[in-house]
């Protein structure tokens, strides 16, 4: 049994937010299941407590960690493009194209499945071991994975409290008539499409910085700063505000005044799928030592030539 003692700074807060920072508890994902088992006694009490009950100064926690399943994940040999490696975490630099971890219709190609074949990563998730962040399919750059549970634990963290710093390449259709902005708009499920996002004023709280880097004709190279990390966040941001990214089939579609630019650009715009973004830099506090780290990712071959091409 574990035990937490609430201190001021978690006073009038969410029991899951506050259970989420004990150093065993990896996310407030996690924390919820542990709630909604009845896997928690709050003051000595054994009547069901929801997650969002509010907690005070001095509330005693006690709560059993939910097991740790046996994974059966098949290790599979593959290309990593391998940024940094230690004994505690291991930065990728993803490429297009590929899944982060086993889903439907994706069982045994995925980053996942690479890396367990390349070193040994934590057992606490039979899916995602390691995993404290994702980036999409087609988006490629920078992901940090955590090689030891107390990497995770640190990891995550972070990931919840926002201290992360990333930063993301995109090129935009439409040129914005400022040099920067800021996105400040709640996101959520789509009411219709549950495999979509939409900006939703209940939704949960979504911050995105933007400036520009290049005006390119028709189009626009983007840096977009993450505040927060929701599923989809820059894609739907930049839709929002009537900059969709390039390729983006689901949030964005081709825009006809493309069509100006030269017969060989057009087709290259056209033929580009999947969402033109670039997880480029990530920084965080280094789990072990507490170090701050810094990793950066060229943009792939297949956005330079789209760059290159509107230049």
């Amino acid at each position: 049994m574990e035990v937490l003692r609430v201190g001021d700074d978690f006073h009038e807060k969410r029991l899951d937010v506050t259970l989420a920072n004990h150093e065993k508890v990896s996310s407030r994902a996690e924390a919820q299941r542990i709630i909604k088992q009845g896997n928690l006694l709050l003051n000595n009490s054994k009547k069901k407590i929801h997650s969002n009950r509010k907690v005070k100064s001095g509330d005693l926690i006690e709560f059993e960690l939910l097991p740790r399943p046996a994974t059966d994940l098949i290790p599979m040999p593959g290309n990593l493009d391998i940024v940094y490696e230690d004994h505690h975490i291991i930065v990728i630099n993803k490429p297009r194209n590929m899944v982060v971890h086993p889903a439907a219709g994706h069982y045994d190609d995925t980053l996942v499945n690479h890396l367990i074949h390349h070193t040994t990563l934590p057992d606490n998730d039979p899916v995602r071991p390691g995993i404290v962040h994702r980036i999409d399919k087609d988006t490629s750059g920078l992901i940090v994975v955590a090689k030891s549970l107390k990497a995770h634990d640190k990891l995550a963290k972070q990931f919840f409290h926002h201290t992360i710093s990333r930063k993301y390449i995109a090129i935009v259709w439409g040129v914005p008539s400022n040099r920067t902005g800021t996105i400040d708009k709640s996101l959520r499920r789509h009411p219709s499409d549950r495999k979509k996002f939409a900006v939703r004023p209940e939704g949960k709280p979504a911050i995105t910085h933007w400036k520009m880097v290049e005006e390119l004709q028709y189009l626009s190279l983007m840096m977009c700063q993450l505040e927060t990390g929701r599923t989809h966040q820059i894609r739907v941001h930049m839709s929002s505000v009537g900059h969709p990214l390039l390729g983006d089939e689901t949030y964005g579609k081709y825009r006809n005044y493309g069509n100006k630019l030269p017969p060989s650009t057009i087709k290259l715009l056209r033929n580009y799928k999947g969402q033109a973004l670039h997880a480029q830099h990530l920084g965080f506090y280094h789990p072990e030592s507490d170090d701050w780290v810094e990793f950066n990712a060229d943009i792939p071959p297949e956005m330079s030539a789209v760059v290159d091409a509107l230049r």
